[in-house]
This record gives structure tokens, sequence and C-alpha cells, in this order.
């Protein structure tokens, strides 16, 4: 038997039919017969091996078995309670007896090169389930094991009272808090989700609507830094998982004009990890800086061109973590130049579109989406209620565009490090992508090493790992993870008022996506703040923690 992860993009071979059969019981989350769907048509022996979107694919005799007896033909894989799916590949075995979870399946006498798809309701519990095989007739027949990703269900076991979350929430919006959306998904269900408040109250700078415009569960919002997670990441480790991608390697390898300056010894993981040198802030879209001219840019073919080979650096590598937006630019252009596509469209085709996840872009305006759909960010553009200007700067209600003036007008709305468009919906699914370790139905995103790789704490600061952020042992962002996430538990926030985290220890995540910068600005010239980002709510780790504590202590 051979038991591995695997990548590649799904082909179209003859086994999909049966396989599109079988994610239907996954989508409906049924638990009924256990007998097997028997394809239609008949698989390609030789092409086993390279179909490879499945959580586990187990082939059986094994190819170089143990001494130990009890050893052999045996597995695990994730699944939930009344969910999981099955496709047995045979291609020369008349019987076998399969077991999962010492529960041995109903099974027919086999037929070769044909497959089967089990709905695996009747065997299955949340977490981690074992899988076994045993004679196998004749003894030199061949079959192989896939099972599918976990995928999410909207439908509650049992109800969970989350009121002291509502609650607080609730009194945040009353008092003048914008609005916002929560989901929560544990074990493989949506358990809550829920929208808050106004996705739009004021026109223009403190004019408030007469008719504001509600908050919609399925509200989409500029995820800003989460950017980095939900786009960057995904691209890059998928990258890593194919093999296109080592982060080990110097960024000169795959940018060839990243020279000059010790810049030819910086490493991918420099930039993951804001290790690289580079300054917190840089601002090509002002001409005021104290750069000056020479780096200002508002066209995204000169700005990553200043990325690659003006930036200055403003210390060596190696040395403390400097987090930094320049980092996850330059990580943007590196997705590019390897893909060989736009960002926005690498991502959009390889990981949102195969998911189904119609609702997660860059430049959603330009695509079809109208402004109404949008949670509303800064009253009066980028103007700090008309505290700074400059060139081309927006003064209007910003929905449906990027807040972030780098992404905005210096990488015409794509980057890296911010520019992401989403709703809690296709985050659940994405969040549940990460507690799955790459993939999510017969789709695999990246594969679990690479996961691990992006998830190690680092040796000089255990709340940094790849892009990531984690809660670590110590709690220095107990602010963000609150007091009872486990330490395996990581995510990221976003300047607009989101915050991501997803905790493996209680295959738990949580998405609270907030409008808190759609509020008035107090202050003077310059200092003041956004009124919204006062709340509770805003804050982000009351919220957390009070989502564990009804998980907790039920």
């Amino acid at each position: 038997m051979s038991v591995y992860l695997n990548f590649s993009v799904l082909a179209k071979h003859t086994f999909f039919n049966a396989l599109t059969i079988a994610l239907c019981f996954i989508i409906t989350g049924c638990s009924g017969a256990s007998s097997a769907i028997k394809s239609q048509r008949p698989f390609i022996p030789n092409q086993i091996q390279s179909l490879a979107n499945a959580q586990v694919i187990a082939t059986f005799p094994e190819s170089n078995p143990s001494s130990r007896e009890y050893v052999n033909n045996r597995g695990t894989f994730k699944a939930y309670k009344g969910r999981g799916q099955l496709l047995l590949q045979n291609e020369s075995a008349l019987s076998a007896d399969i077991y999962i979870n010492n529960k041995k399946l109903a099974l027919d006498t086999l037929q070769k090169n044909t497959e089967y798809a089990f709905n695996l309701g009747q065997y299955t519990h949340n977490g981690v389930n074992t899988f076994k095989i045993d004679n196998i007739q004749p003894a030199d027949g061949s079959l192989t094991l896939r099972f599918a990703f976990a995928t999410l269900n909207s439908s509650a076991a049992k109800t969970i009272d989350f009121s002291a979350v509502d609650k607080l929430i609730e009194k945040d919006v009353s008092a003048g808090f914008p609005g916002a959306v929560l989901a929560i998904v544990k074990a493989g269900k949506i358990l809550k989700l829920t929208a808050y408040g106004d996705a739009k109250q004021y026109q223009q700078n403190d004019l408030m609507l007469l008719r504001p415009e509600p908050m919609q569960t399925n509200t989409l919002f500029d995820l800003a830094s989460n950017t980095k997670i939900f786009a960057t990441n995904f691209a890059l480790m998928k990258l890593v998982s194919e093999g296109r991608l080592n982060i080990n390697n110097r960024v000169s390898d795959y940018l060839t004009e990243y020279q000059g300056d010790g810049r030819e010894l910086r490493q991918v993981k420099d930039l993951l990890t804001h290790k690289a040198g580079y300054p917190p802030v840089f601002d090509f879209h002002r001409k005021d800086t104290r750069y000056g001219e020479a780096f200002f840019s508002q066209a995204s073919d000169t700005t990553k061109q200043l990325l690659l080979t003006s930036v200055p650096l403003a210390s060596e590598p190696s040395a403390q973590h400097v987090y930094s937006d320049i980092d996850y630019m330059i990580l943007g252009v590196l997705i590019e130049r390897i893909s060989g596509q736009p960002l926005d469209e690498y991502l959009e085709q390889h990981i949102y579109a195969p998911l189904k996840l119609n609702n997660t872009l860059f430049n959603p305006l330009k695509k079809g989406f109208k402004r109404q759909q949008f949670a509303a960010t800064e009253l009066s553009g980028n103007t700090r209620d008309g505290r700074i200007h400059f060139d081309n700067i927006r003064t209007n209600v910003l929905q449906g565009q990027v807040h972030d003036e780098r992404a905005f007008y210096s990488l015409d709305g794509v980057a890296g490090h911010a520019g992401l468009f989403s709703n809690a919906p296709d985050l659940a699914v994405l969040c549940q992508v990460l507690l799955n370790k790459g993939g999510y139905g017969d789709k695999q995103i990246f594969n679990a090493s690479s996961l691990a790789q992006f998830l190690t704490p680092q040796s000089t600061d255990e709340t940094y790992g790849l892009g990531f952020r984690l809660a670590g042992n110590n709690q220095a962002r107990r602010w963000h993870f609150g007091p009872y996430a486990s330490p395996q538990a990581y995510g990221h926030t976003g300047w607009t008022g989101t915050v991501t985290v997803i905790d493996p220890a209680y295959d738990l995540a949580i998405v609270l996506l907030t409008n808190a910068r759609h509020s008035p600005i107090k202050g003077s010239e310059k200092r003041y703040q956004f009124v919204g980002k006062n709340f509770e709510t805003a804050q982000y780790g009351s919220i957390v923690s009070l989502i564990y504590e009804a998980l907790l202590n039920q």
C-alpha cells in the first residue's frame, strides 16, 4: 500500500463522473445507504497514480510491507460524523474486506477495472478516522482507495449559546458602531453566520444616509492585510506544493532584476517572515515623502520596477522582524513571474474558481459587482476628513474599492499585501481548506507539508510564521487570539476591521468582518482616530474570547 498526500491539477479522466456522483453526498451531507454506486465507465489503471485531488490515496497491496503484521494495510483520514466519501478504484481484485473505524463496509463482488463510490455517513465520526483492508482476492489483486477532503455543512448538530457574543456586538451597534458579519466554523459545520448593523451609513463626511444600507451575511468586505494569507499565502503554498518555488532560495532566483544593495542576499523566506529589512511604510503614491519624487508612482509597472530595484533597505537581512507591506508587494510580483499570470487572474482561476468561490476577487467593481454589495470604509476617500492631500486622491465614500493607498493608486488594485475582497461564506470555505491541510471536497490547493512549513514558528519570534501570525505559547497576541486559543492557532488581521482565527487544535475557525473605518474621524490635524475603532468589537480579542467560552463551556 502507498498512502500519500498528492498534488496535481485535476484532469478530466474517466473516473471523474463517479467522483462527481460521490461528491453529491458530501455537499448534501447525507448519511444514507452505504451500498456502492458503480460508475458507468471503466477507469484506466495506469492513470491512478496521477489522479491526486484527494485527501488520502491508499493503493493495495503494499509495495513494501512491514514485517509487523498489524502495521500493514491501515491508515487514517479526516471526516465528520455522518459524512465522508470514499472512491474505490478497482484494477484487478475480485473481492476485499474494507473497514472504516473497524466497521466492515457492505461490499459486493468487485468487477475488474471498475470504480465504486461509497457514502461513509454510517461509519464516520468527527476528527481522525481509521481504515484498513484485508483479504484481497486474488492475492495479487490491486485496488486504490481515495478519501475526499471534508466540506462544510451549515446545519449545526446542536445549538450553541453565542448570546454573549451577540449582546456585545449589538450593544456596540446601538452605540454607533457601523456593522459586522461573524462566521464560526467548527468540526465541519458553520455554527454561526450572522450580520449586524449596516454596510453603509454615511454618504459623505459626517452626513448620514436617511436609509442606511443594512449588513447582509453575504456582504463583501475589503480584507486589507488578510489578503496576505487568503491570497498571497494560498498562491505561494500552491507553488511550493508543485515544486515551482523553494522559500529557501534567493529572491533573485525568481526575480532576476532583484539585485544591488544586498538584495541578492535576501531569501524568499526573509520576505515571508518580515525580516528582509524593509521599512514599515513606503508611500509610492505621494510625492511629498522623504524619498522624493524619484519614488513616486501611480502606475503598476513603474511601482513593480521600483519594488525590485530601488526601494531602500533599512537594515540587513536576518535582523528583527519589522512588519512591512513591501515584503508582500514583492511576493505578489514573484507569484506573477513564476505563474506567468497577473496575480488576480492566477488566484481567481487556480484557487477560487475550483472551490466555486465567486465572491472572492480583486477589483470587483471592474468585474460586474455593484457598490451596494460591499461594506463601505472611509467616509472621505483617503483624505482622513480633509487632513491628507496628494495627486488623484479619492474624496468619496469608499465602497467596493480597496482602501489601501499603495494597492489602489500604485498597483492598480491588485497587490500581494492588500486588495482582496470576500465575504464570510467564502472565507469559511477557505478556512476549512486550511483546517483540512490543503483541500476541499475533490480539490487540493496545496499539500499538508507546505502548510506545515508556513506555520512553523520562527525562533526569533514565535508569533511569526511565514506570513501567518501565530498565537504561540506566550500569549503575546492575546489581543488577537484571546486567552483560550491553542498555541497552534493562527490567522491575521486587516486594517479595515477584519480578523481571522484558525485553530486546528479545536478544529475551529472564526471570521469577523467589520467596517469599523466607516465612521467619523476625531482629533487634531496630526493626531486623530476613527471613532469606529474605539468599540470593543473592533478590538477583536473580546469577541474571540466570548466565542471560545461559548464552545468550551457548553
